[in-house]
């Protein structure tokens, strides 16, 4: 075969130099035709759209022909020409084609009929491979280079928290535990409870939760700083929006206050929104296109719209008229309880018709990092709800006072002993300072359109689920 420099897919079809040899290579995605004349859909992932191959049937023999099936591998060499054909501007017409890899019509799941995400979910391996996910994941790489495009124009540092961790940031307890210990001979003191002292780090750990607090030392140095990296969570929440192993955004900002905080909040994600729209622009319309009709129309709503700000106080009131006026909810309303997704959602998308900021929650249900109200029954955090999704933000201004903190810590059951180097930033220069996190994999959500969050993150970890 003549070595031709290979074109990605995704530049050749923006090309316009006809008569030009040209390489690509990729996988099949149809192939259909007579016994003159075969067209080959010819895919490489860096794009949703495909380039025709056209194959004039009489100058290859069966033998190469027969093996050119849905799923198998190809290198093309032809002459680039004007398509006359709906959908595409150029295609090319075959002077040679190289098998790479085949893929058997009886063995290969994905052949042209569609398949249901359930099934697919099944199979994660290879459904990187349709035209969902390829738009899927091509969206989520755009995702992560606007969020650090973001920051680091606005002269934040990028900050490795640790994965693995002595400290429970939530204090919920849901901690994955690391260990090298023999889970069949383990090591009890004289109470019953486990002995880590011959583990590898001497103590129990686990896996991260959040990097927050860690965050909170870097942004009392540096300034302004965001992590992004995986966090870990063993809620037994089997729900579509719910994974074992996700990704956070965690911006913390030394000197902000609440305000400061929400404004950064509305900045950041109409930035990520903006980005999509403007940058993955074929992937969005067909996912619009196959899952949600109104997506495009609700990205632009979010870009277009500043956010409601209200309190939490003022949210319970107008959940309850609404109960009062007949609307069913599924979960109570009262003061003290902490909101469920179809009550944030009722605000979003029924009440105010555009993203609501809540905050001064009730300190009872929320972390012991929160800073406290003149009130003494309310801190200052604050959630970010979206349509369809609900809560994709939640933050804080955190508590900056050293006996507030370290008296709710106590009250809340988290030990001096695991945040003693935390309290100490409040001992030594303490500021007012603010943040937020960000789940990844809700960002994704929204901007997609998918209903699943197993649907956004490669591999999903899920309770009684951890393959490939």
């Amino acid at each position: 075969m003549e070595k031709i420099e290979r074109t990605i897919i995704v530049d050749l079809l923006k090309r316009t130099d006809y008569g030009q040899k040209v390489n690509v290579k990729g996988w099949v995605r149809t192939r259909r035709g007579n016994k003159n004349v075969n067209f080959i859909a010819l895919n490489d992932g860096s794009t949703i759209n495909n380039v025709q191959i056209v194959v004039d049937v009489a100058k290859f023999s069966d033998e190469t022909l027969k093996p050119i099936t849905t799923g198998a591998s190809l290198s093309v060499n032809g002459t680039l020409v004007q398509s006359m054909g709906k959908g595409q501007t150029v295609e090319i017409q075959a002077d040679e084609i190289l098998v790479y890899g085949t893929a058997d019509v009886e063995t290969y799941p994905l052949q042209k009929k569609g398949h249901t995400l359930e099934y697919l979910r099944e199979i994660a391996h290879l459904r990187l491979r349709t035209n969902t996910f390829g738009a899927v994941f091509r969206v989520r790489h755009n995702m992560a280079m606007a969020i650090h495009t973001y920051f680091h124009e606005r002269g934040y540092f990028y900050f490795h928290t640790p994965l693995i961790t002595g400290s429970d940031c939530e204090g919920a307890g849901q901690m994955f535990q690391v260990t090298t210990k023999n889970l069949y001979n383990l090591k009890k003191d004289d109470a019953g409870k486990i002995d880590y002292s011959d583990d590898f780090f001497g103590k129990s750990v686990s896996l991260t939760v959040s990097g927050q607090l860690e965050g909170e030392l870097a942004a009392t140095s540096l300034g302004k700083i965001y992590t992004f990296g995986p966090t870990f969570r063993a809620e037994n929440s089997n729900t579509p929006r719910h994974l074992a192993e996700f990704w956070m955004i965690e911006p913390e900002v030394a000197f902000n206050e609440l305000e400061d905080n929400m404004t950064l909040a509305q900045d950041f994600i109409q930035y990520c929104v903006r980005w999509a729209l403007e940058k993955c622009t074929d992937d969005i319309e067909f996912l619009a296109k196959m899952y949600d009709n109104d997506l495009i129309e609700r990205l632009k709503f979010v870009v277009d719209n500043d956010f409601k700000r209200l309190t939490y106080t003022e949210g319970i009131e107008i959940l309850k008229e609404a109960i009062k006026n007949g609307h069913k909810f599924e979960f109570p309303v009262d003061w003290g309880t902490d909101l469920q997704s179809e009550h944030e959602r009722y605000l979003v998308e029924e009440y105010f018709k555009r993203p609501v900021i809540l905050i001064d929650y009730p300190k009872e249900i929320k972390s012991f990092y929160m800073k406290q109200n003149d009130d003494g029954k309310t801190v200052r955090a604050m959630d970010v709800l979206f349509p369809k999704i609900g809560e994709i933000i939640g933050g804080s201004e955190r508590e900056e006072n050293y006996d507030k903190l370290a008296e709710r810590a106590k009250a809340m059951g988290v030990p001096d002993k695991d945040i003693w180097w935390y309290l100490d930033t409040r001992r030594f220069g303490t500021v007012p300072h603010s943040g937020f996190g960000l789940g990844f994999e809700r960002l994704m959500l929204f901007v997609t359109g998918m209903q699943n969050i197993r649907d956004v993150i490669p591999f999903p970890r899920t309770p009684n689920n951890c393959e490939f």
